[in-house]
């Protein structure tokens, strides 16, 4: 009995350094991030596995005049993940019908068209009764709905500070990038 204490004692003790340094140990995730929604390929994704990082979410469109706002937030994506900013998108259909496609279809979209990396949920609703959840947090932290596609929210790495950039505000806006530089800096 003690030879198999001794063996997988380091590798358990191992184990809980790295759900603590990850964010995932059992409890430590709360607030907007303590949910799980459907990705892109429809499969369960909890956001818990993003607590302790800034988050950039936006709802996004295919066809869109601000479509090409892709690319900048893969650029984002990039340069910063490495310092902690995960980039979610929400692929929404409810601003000018301009989500038409299916999840597949967008994902195809997104990866032949931007070559997006940064994670990609399922089509959702952001308002009315339908409104994601997480939507709603985030118009209730921010008093802000959003108005149109590539709307921004900015959320640090406590989980309660939020901070809204209208679709107007390009992911390269030196007024994003400010936050984001002010909350990746953060603990």
């Amino acid at each position: 009995m003690q030879v198999l204490s001794t063996l997988f004692a380091p590798r358990l003790f191992a184990l809980a350094l790295l759900c603590a340094a990850t964010g995932t140990a059992w409890g430590a995730c709360e607030g907007m991030l303590n949910r799980t929604l459907a990705g892109i390929d429809d499969k369960p994704r909890s956001l818990c596995q993003y607590t302790g990082r800034v988050v950039l979410v936006v709802n996004t469109a295919s066809q869109c005049g601000y479509t090409p706002q892709y690319e900048g937030l893969e650029a984002l994506y990039r340069k910063y993940r490495a310092r902690g900013l995960v980039v979610l998108g929400f692929p929404s259909n409810d601003f000018g019908g301009q989500e038409p496609g299916s999840n597949r279809q967008i994902a195809e979209f997104c990866i032949n068209e931007y070559a997006i990396e940064f994670p990609m949920f399922a089509k959702t609703s952001l308002r009315g009764a339908q409104a994601n959840p997480l939507y709603a947090d985030l118009v209730k932290a921010t008093g802000k709905p959003p108005q149109w596609n590539f709307h921004k929210y900015l959320v640090g790495r406590d989980g309660r500070s939020v901070q809204s950039f209208d679709s107007r505000v390009a992911p390269g806006d030196p007024r994003l990038i400010a936050a984001l530089e002010k909350l990746l800096a953060a603990p």
